[in-house]
């Protein structure tokens, strides 16, 4: 027995082993993917000082890019919220022909190039539309787009949570008479409020900085259809890349803030939930 002990103890000293240089390998991974480049973009930033960075991010061109970008973002990421909801539902609660068809589907905003969403949404909306319907250059067009290319991230978070939700208590809860809205709201629901506000999160952080898939449908007008991500491609194309890096930063600063909230308010929720279960 104590052999065997030992035995086990070894091994599991051995497996313990490579931990520390595989913590220095994604640390440095990590810093060399992301935390590199977003110094770079901070330090390109500051480079013109606190006034050129406020005098980037506040003037009225920026502050207009801004407001759209937030409005429709916001507007979008509430809107994929519920229909991701529903449609990550159907796939994982009901049965029906073509089902592994549209689970694929789901994914296609993920491999497809953004700047063909763009074109798909301008042949479909743009003035020669088979539908008969015109969004070009319009706040409309630039939502349906980013409709397209912030759904998955709802729908793919929220899945699997729905496919691991354990259905005694939905089955107790309708013995004791519970309608099929009660048991969403009070059982289902406060299961699944994280991961829905993680993939809300995703979503408005990919919309806020989205760019290929409305340059064509969108057409860039200040004030009206122009997001932030077009106009720091003016700004560049101006040679004004420390206003450029100004206003990513605050993009980043948005997503940032919005993620973290988010997962606090998820991370809050789930404790919740296993406290009550």
């Amino acid at each position: 027995m104590t052999a065997a002990v030992g035995t086990l103890s070894a091994g599991a000293g051995h497996r313990r082993g490579p931990t520390p240089a595989l913590a220095g390998a994604a640390s440095i991974w990590l810093s060399v993917i992301v935390l590199l480049p977003l110094a770079a973009i901070v330090w390109q930033a500051g480079k013109g000082g606190w006034p050129a960075f406020v005098a980037a991010v506040s003037a009225p061109a920026a502050l207009e890019s801004f407001r759209v970008t937030l409005t429709v973002s916001i507007g979008v990421t509430l809107v994929n919220t519920v229909f991701g909801l529903l449609v990550a539902w159907v796939l994982a609660r009901d049965e029906f022909p073509g089902k592994r068809f549209v689970d694929a589907v789901i994914d296609l905003p993920f491999a497809l190039p953004t700047i063909v969403a763009s074109l798909v949404m301008l042949a479909l909306y743009g003035p020669a539309s088979p539908v008969g319907v015109h969004l070009q250059h319009t706040k409309w067009g630039v939502g349906v787009a980013l409709l397209f290319v912030t759904l998955p991230f709802v729908v793919r978070t929220v899945q699997p949570v729905l496919l691991e939700l354990d259905r005694e208590a939905e089955e107790a809860a309708a013995s004791l008479g519970a309608t099929n809205r009660m048991i969403f709201i009070r059982v289902i629901l406060p299961a699944l409020l994280p991961a829905l506000l993680t993939g809300a999160g995703l979503a408005f952080s990919r919309a806020i900085g989205e760019f290929g898939s409305v340059v064509l449908i969108g057409g860039a007008i200040p004030g009206e259809t122009e997001v932030s991500s077009q106009w720091i491609r003016t700004l560049i194309e101006n040679d004004d890349r420390t206003g450029a890096a100004a206003i990513s930063i605050v993009l980043l600063a948005i997503s940032f803030l919005v993620l973290f909230i988010l997962r606090v308010i998820g991370s809050r929720a789930a404790r919740r939930e296993e406290i009550s279960a």
